[in-house]
């Protein structure tokens, strides 16, 4: 197993750091998980702030890692400590023996979380004066987050989901029907390639390198067509999706945001430009119902996928909508 070196300056530069967290080995050897925290006290002056007292614990989606420095600097106005995980086999945390994103179960990132939140000060026997935590995540991550505070019923004070992946793109009966499918191949061959689908339409539409949108980042952690996906952990997908299906019961308030449209099509669209085109999005605020008692459902004209990578007046709409929401369920 590494070893932590205690915090590091970040790649993201001035006013990051990064954390490594060791974990157990696995099959393909060493694993860790890299925790990044924005420097600096929050603006608001205690006791202000609709963010005031909570500590924001964010996870990135599949074939992607944290860079979204917008995202931070939102949540540190308003008055929150913000901090970003970067899963094993992800961005930061990716080794060269190991195989990008690859796990075989979606519970394997309780590991991750725990380093994470025991870093933060928020395992269980920590006491941090009464600071909230409201966790977030993105498409993967947020399929991820939601199954881990629906686990954890007590650890958490909200959920921000952002695009969380609910529901398969061909809808509950194709995953039904795949999943038998899927289930055989994980068992004979977990890390056989499957084909790509993905055609690079999403990465045209954040990429500034691309010519289309406006975001830099590292294209070996976030390539243009994503990581190879594996029969093993598309099975973990499917698995947790048919949980959500089946009702998880988060205790916490939950936000779930994504955009107001899909276009999902084999060929580039200009429209892929102000819609998410990798999830039906329709599915996603149908499924965002089962998570809880208590769900609000965002949509957000004219967004991406990662809806904080749209367009300016779209994001600025997703962080309006954040705002509001801790206007009735800020866990102070």
């Amino acid at each position: 197993m590494v070893r932590s070196h205690g915090w590091q300056p970040d790649v993201l530069g001035r006013g990051y750091e990064q954390l490594t967290l060791p974990l157990a080995d696995d099959s393909e050897g060493e694993v860790v998980a890299t925790l990044v925290r924005r420097r600096g006290l929050p603006l608001e002056l205690p006791g202000h702030g609709p963010a005031h007292g909570i500590d924001v614990l964010y996870v990135h989606g599949w074939s992607d890692y944290f860079f979204q420095t917008h995202l931070a600097d939102y949540w540190h106005d308003k008055g929150a400590r913000f901090f970003a995980l970067d899963l094993r086999k992800y961005g930061r945390s990716l080794r060269p023996h190991q195989t990008p994103g690859f796990v075989t179960d979606l519970g394997e990132y309780d590991e991750d979380i725990e380093a994470a939140l025991a870093a933060m000060g928020h395992s269980p026997h920590d006491d941090l004066g009464g600071r909230s935590l409201v966790l977030m995540g993105h498409s993967t991550g947020g399929l991820t987050m939601s199954l881990w505070a629906a686990r954890h019923p007590h650890r958490t004070r909200g959920v921000v989901l952002n695009s969380a992946w609910l529901e398969f793109q061909a809808s509950a009966i194709g995953r039904q029907a795949i999943t038998p499918l899927t289930r055989a191949e994980a068992r004979l061959n977990p890390r056989a390639p499957m084909p790509n689908v993905d055609l690079g339409f999403y990465t045209r539409a954040v990429s500034k390198a691309a010519g289309e949108g406006e975001w830099e980042y590292d294209d070996a952690w976030r390539p243009v067509r994503g990581f190879p996906v594996h029969p093993a952990w598309l099975s973990a997908i499917f698995s947790g999706q048919a949980r959500v299906a089946a009702g998880l019961d988060i205790q916490a308030p939950v936000l779930s945001m994504m955009s107001d449209r899909s276009t999902i099509a084999p060929r580039w669209s200009t429209a892929m430009r102000s819609s998410d085109s990798v999830l039906v999005v329709d599915d996603i605020a149908a499924r965002s119902l089962k998570l809880g008692g208590t769900v609000t459902v965002a949509r957000v004209p004219g967004a991406l996928h990662d809806v904080f990578l749209s367009a300016p007046p779209a994001r600025e709409a997703a962080m309006a909508a954040i705002t509001r929401w801790l206007s009735g369920y800020a866990p102070n």
